[in-house]
């Protein structure tokens, strides 16, 4: 075997075996940094998307972009213009039902959609495909809400009245947003994600979402059935059933300031 110097000459003469350990060692290793660096990048990427005020973000652009498209579409039209002829029956109250929700999502006033539902399909049916097109649409505003948006505006619940607000639904949640659906000067809308953003279950927000707007969503649909006979009783009783909520919403409202104010 020969060793590292001759012995003859004295010169240095390498192994083969020690010159390829050296390039061996000297040889970067480029192929095992490449799946580190793009799993890196791929997770950085995925906290970005999924963060809160990503979702929230999400959020507010496709609810923007809904309420542009309801002003395009401009479903007040159903009141002059009436339902199209192609559609008739159970498929025509099933698709005004889901329609009904969209459109509550995107911010239709639900009277509109109330007043439309009783000239369409009278006093009966437009109550029930009135009061499904409520709770689809309310569960579809809870649910975007508490998906996209809650984790990144609870933080932001810093006021005294947002964390009273916010302390009711979530402690009182069923008997809190029957009393709000009871008085129809709160938006449907805004008390759907404020909702959403609380620690509310969904099935108590659904339930007191169906009986809570019973008697508004009927006062306004008998009153669009009976839109051409202003003077007859129904639409009298109907503007009545109107104005009761609206007063029994003062009177809760009235009572429970004193433990809002302490909160």
């Amino acid at each position: 075997m020969l060793d590292a110097t001759t012995r003859s000459g004295g010169t240095a003469t390498a192994s083969p075996r020690a010159t390829t350990a050296e390039l061996a060692v000297a040889a970067p290793p480029a192929t095992t940094a490449s799946p580190a660096v793009s799993s890196g990048f791929a997770a950085r990427c995925t906290r970005a998307v999924l963060s809160p005020w990503s979702r929230l973000s999400l959020l507010v652009a496709l609810l923007a972009g809904a309420a542009c498209t309801m002003l395009l579409f401009e479903p007040q039209r159903l009141l002059t213009q009436g339902w199209p002829p192609q559609l008739s029956g159970a498929a025509a109250a099933l698709v005004f039902a889901v329609a009904y929700g969209v459109c509550t999502v995107a911010f239709v006033p639900r009277p509109l959609l109330n007043l439309a539902g009783g000239a369409l399909f009278g006093s009966q049916v437009g109550l029930g495909v009135a009061l499904a097109g409520t709770v689809l649409g309310a569960g579809i505003a809870f649910c975007l809400g508490r998906a996209l948006g809650q984790e990144a505006l609870r933080p932001l619940l810093r006021g005294r009245w947002l964390k009273a607000a916010d302390g009711q639904l979530s402690r009182h949640g069923f008997r809190s947003m029957l009393a709000v659906r009871l008085f129809p000067g709160v938006p449907f809308w805004a008390a759907n994600y404020c909702a959403s953003v609380s620690r509310m279950g969904l099935l108590p927000f659904l339930l007191a979402t169906a009986l809570g707007s019973i008697p508004n969503t009927a006062a306004y649909v008998v009153a669009g059935a009976r839109a051409s006979t202003p003077t007859s009783p129904a639409f009298l009783i109907a503007l009545a059933c109107i104005a009761l909520p609206a007063l029994a919403g003062v009177v809760v409202a009235w009572r429970k300031r004193h433990r809002l104010r302490q909160l």
